[in-house]
């Protein structure tokens, strides 16, 4: 019959946990010190990819005749019992230990005996550990990847319907020129899926298997690296054993995509904030997703939005972590980089959260599509347009450029606000070659659909662009 190792009380760690590199050192530390150099509380999350780290090596053992086969087998056999009963909650991970890797070890030791103390035979937990945390990283970031495509599926949706729905594009916060809201969230999409393929990317470098590299120089032993890789599902052995040990690039590399996102995310939710406010009125979130103010009662505040906006600060500061960390490290393993999964952890859980929370608040926004259209009627966003109308009918560009700015100096000088305000007599004193199709050229509507260029926010074309990006979201 199993024997049940569910810890019900903590003993002190010098007692009950003893550390994996204990037999060298004749005093131990204190408790609070032994606390102080644990990482179990983080990396507890890594069990079930060290349990499979831990199989697949025993395995090898057994069919490579370093261990008996019969042993490798119950080790096998117990590292799937385990794995059962943390799952159904019958064993719990003691905290205890000095990490996940010695836990896990000493369960099995504490049911199998010799056996078990078997299973680190040409392995370090220099290997063990990377190999863990890449494995995790294998499954997690694709779930990842699968709530940005959920977030831009969204967009796309919301983008679909509004690729005619008149508003002002932008820049330097001063309108600029006459654009649909479906242009504008489809751009939102198209950084999304960069965002999937920079993930993709740093998933096809950190695919290799470190197991086998031991402290930093591998094994004497005859171990077989490339059949251990193939059974945990890399595509690759790594290729020098002090850099497999020493590298941290996927770590620092999915920490940048995770910032990069969020800075994404952040500059959404700053249009969002924008939006809402009184002075644009372009948007308003659902209550469920604003809050109100504990003293001014009629504020409707985007908490949600500026929340996933100030967010992004703490990812962006997990990457500069990470990078301060390694800058000064001597090339192999040193404790600092047990520091290196907490701010990674953090950052892709704080990622994940705020792509839920963003799509929940997107799909509930109604659009001000009147004020959107009215606020393309003032500052001149046709001015552009009337210059290129100019250069259709052979005026140089910069000639061009200068008559529009002189039109737009006399309306502002005589209280217009649209440069079709003026006669078509007041259009020719600036250039002769004006007719009366340029009140057509330079409406709000006739300016978005002529930019039908690829790229371009013309209604026919952002269809495209979103058919584009669909096909590239189910890939």
């Amino acid at each position: 019959m199993k024997k049940n190792t569910r810890v019900e009380k903590k003993k002190p760690a010098s007692s009950k946990a003893k550390p994996l590199w204990a037999g060298r050192l004749a005093e131990k530390p204190e408790d609070a010190a032994f606390a102080f150099q644990a990482s179990i509380n983080v990396d507890k999350r890594l069990v079930f990819d060290d349990i499979e780290g831990n199989k697949a090596h025993a395995a090898m053992l057994g069919r490579q005749g370093i261990i008996p086969k019969d042993s490798a087998a119950k080790i096998v056999r117990e590292l799937n019992n385990i794995a059962g009963e943390i799952r159904a909650g019958t064993l719990t991970v003691d905290a205890s230990h000095e990490d996940i890797h010695s836990f896990l070890e000493a369960v099995l030791t504490e049911r199998l005996g010799d056996a078990g103390k078997m299973v680190h035979a040409g392995r370090s937990r220099n290997d063990q550990v990377t190999t863990a945390f890449r494995l995790y990283l294998k499954r997690e970031i694709p779930l990842l990847q699968t709530e940005l495509a959920a977030a831009a599926d969204t967009l796309l949706d919301v983008a679909q319907l509004h690729v005619t729905s008149i508003m002002p594009g932008y820049t330097h916060l001063q309108r600029a020129q006459p654009v649909t809201l479906g242009f504008h969230l489809t751009a939102w999409c198209a950084a999304l899926e960069r965002d999937i393929s920079r993930f993709s990317d740093a998933l096809s470098r950190l695919d290799e298997c470190p197991l086998g590299s031991g402290a930093l120089a591998g094994s004497t032993l005859p171990l077989d690296r490339k059949a251990t890789a193939l059974a945990l599902g890399f595509s690759r052995m790594s290729l020098n054993s002090m850099d497999a040990i020493a590298d941290r690039d996927f770590a620092l590399e999915l920490s940048g995509d995770c910032a990069i996102t969020m800075v994404h995310l952040s500059r959404f939710c700053e249009d969002v904030v924008l939006w809402a406010s009184e002075e644009f009125k372009f948007i308003e979130l659902a209550e469920s997703w604003s809050t109100g103010s504990s003293i001014m009662p009629q504020k409707k505040n985007p908490d949600f939005a500026e929340l996933i906006r100030g967010k992004s600060a703490r990812v962006t500061g997990n990457l500069v972590t990470l990078l301060t960390l390694l800058k000064g490290l001597p090339y192999a393993y040193n404790k600092d980089l047990q520091e290196d999964k907490e701010s990674l952890f953090d950052s892709i859980d704080t990622l994940s959260i705020c792509l839920r929370i963003f799509v929940g608040m997107m799909k509930t926004a109604q659009f001000n599509l009147k004020r959107m259209k009215a606020a393309c009627t003032g500052g001149f966003l046709e001015a552009t347009d009337t210059a290129e109308y100019l250069v259709r009918k052979g005026l140089p560009f910069r000639a061009a450029h200068e008559t529009a700015a002189l039109i737009v100096r006399d309306c502002i000088k005589a209280g217009h606000k649209h440069i079709s305000s003026l006669s078509l007599a007041e259009l020719k004193k600036h250039s002769k070659l004006f007719e009366e199709d340029i009140y057509k050229a330079i409406t709000p509507m006739a300016c978005v659909k002529g930019r039908d260029l690829p790229g371009g926010p013309a209604p026919k074309e952002v269809r495209r662009q979103i058919k584009i990006l669909r096909k590239k979201l189910a890939k």
